[in-house]
């Protein structure tokens, strides 16, 4: 069996996605605002209640602890571009991406996006493959669509297993002090 490269994307993603399923299908809503430690990034509801990320232009140092509710907004934002540059359309602005809250809504965005990503792979030939990618490399023409679906990917896996571990994390923590 030869796959194609799109195949071959498709079949990592399907791969990458059941091993996020795995915590996604265990999270409870208070997992989501979960703060391990004091140093995090967080989302937080503003005055109308539009849940908003912490944010910083650059990085700092030392690097907030994320939490899950901030990796799932990072998560949507990045997926989101990546999706809108997919399909030719004009990228939404980070500040645009709304988190939809804790619990099931972020759980059913976040699977929702993975339904328009499938859209996408499925769509895709593997000469689509080849065209130039602008995201996540905005400077560096060098990179093709092939690799902005392998970087999606690779993504989605860290950001799963980020989100995995800190689940893991606060149940552990809930169990040590029963």
């Amino acid at each position: 069996m030869n796959p194609t490269r799109s195949e071959l994307l498709r079949w990592q993603f399907d791969l990458t996605w059941s091993l996020f399923e795995y915590h996604l299908e265990r999270l409870e809503p208070h997992d989501f605002l979960w703060e391990p430690v004091p140093h995090c990034w967080t989302v937080r509801p503003d005055a109308e209640g539009r849940w908003l990320p912490d944010w910083a232009d650059t990085e700092p140092e030392p690097v907030p602890v994320p939490t899950i509710g901030w990796i799932s907004w990072h998560l949507g934002w990045w997926w989101s571009v990546a999706t809108d540059h997919a399909q030719r359309r004009t990228p939404r602005e980070r500040t645009d991406v709304a988190w939809p809250g804790e619990g099931g809504p972020a759980i059913a965005w976040l699977r929702g996006l993975r339904d328009e990503w499938l859209t996408v792979l499925t769509g895709l030939t593997d000469s689509d493959l080849d065209f130039t990618a602008p995201f996540p490399w905005p400077h560096d023409s060098a990179y093709t669509v092939a690799h902005m679906a392998a970087w999606v990917n690779s993504e989605l896996m860290k950001n799963a297993t980020e989100i995995g571990q800190l689940r893991l994390l606060r149940a552990a923590s809930r169990e040590s002090r029963a």
